[in-house]
């Protein structure tokens, strides 16, 4: 099992000087989230040939490997003309990541929660093309549900790996969206099976609490939806169940520390996070 850094926290660190500090940190693996100056949200990616050397004889340097590569575009929403633009940017992220030597790429379906049919449907337009550059490259591809995306829901994302029906196409668990998937962590783990194959770290608080009012959104009708992605204990996951579930399934991919909540921190933050995931996998 690879335990991993998602250092969004760190991004004003110098790409060069990045993977340094993740080995200071304790880390020997670092999953490379959206950076302005590499793969930037929703944007064409910036890293060119240099730039790519450069960081890779960094991590070299460090001793840290690339777990995975984390770009979003909204290769799912509902406008066409921003759909094929992110397939393109797409094609690009994935030469760039083979060029890093990495074979994972992680994602969200990146669509819209308004719009849920249509935007599936772009989904699969969009993988009937992306599909066969995964498979050509010989890049794994691995999913999870989102927040206010068309898809929240774990078992529904479960089922859309499943549809697009490549080995190369696995489904992410991230803990800190537990209460937006369904709320049933064991559920639906259990029900990924072997297609679980990586997952997210972070802890939330359970919006639908005190009757849903938990948080108070103003005006009253807004379709906003909240989490956090907080250090262990900070919230109401039920890490005995996320971990001992894991360990019972025999997980044996990559577990990411992806905490956002405490830039002031960010250093502390990451190594609490990495203490408390080897302390609850010793066992395993």
């Amino acid at each position: 099992m690879q335990i991993a850094l998602d250092p969004y926290m760190l991004r004003a660190t110098p790409l060069t000087e990045l993977p340094g500090l993740v080995a200071d940190l304790g880390y020997q693996y670092l999953e490379l989230s959206p950076r302005e100056d590499f793969i930037p949200f929703y944007l064409h990616p910036r890293a060119d040939s240099g730039t790519i050397s450069s960081f890779k004889a960094a991590l070299d340097s460090a001793g840290v490997q690339l777990s995975s590569v984390l770009p979003l575009f909204r290769w799912a929403g509902p406008d066409e003309d921003e759909r094929m633009a992110a397939v393109l940017y797409w094609k690009r992220a994935i030469q760039i990541t083979v060029d890093l030597g990495c074979t994972v790429m992680n994602s969200e379906f990146n669509g819209t929660h308004d719009q849920p049919s249509r935007c599936e449907g772009m989904f699969w337009r969009s993988m009937e093309e992306l599909l066969p550059v995964f498979e050509r490259e010989g890049v794994r591809l691995v999913l999870e549900p989102h927040p206010y995306d068309f898809v929240e829901d774990g078992r529904t994302a479960v089922d859309m790996v499943r549809g697009l029906n490549s080995p190369l196409v696995s489904f992410l668990y991230c803990a800190p969206h537990t209460f937006h998937q369904g709320g049933d962590m064991v559920g639906i783990m259990e029900y990924a099976g072997d297609l679980l194959t990586n997952a997210h770290v972070a802890d939330s608080f359970d919006h639908r609490a005190s009757s849903g009012n938990r948080y108070i959104v103003n005006p009253p009708w807004s379709t906003a939806t909240i989490h956090q992605h907080l250090d262990i204990g900070q919230g109401e996951v039920n890490w005995t169940d996320f971990f001992g579930t894991l360990g019972r399934l025999g997980f044996d991919g990559t577990m990411t520390a992806c905490v956002f909540a405490w830039e002031e921190r960010a250093r502390e933050s990451s190594t609490f996070m990495l203490e408390q995931m080897r302390k609850y996998t010793s066992s395993w």
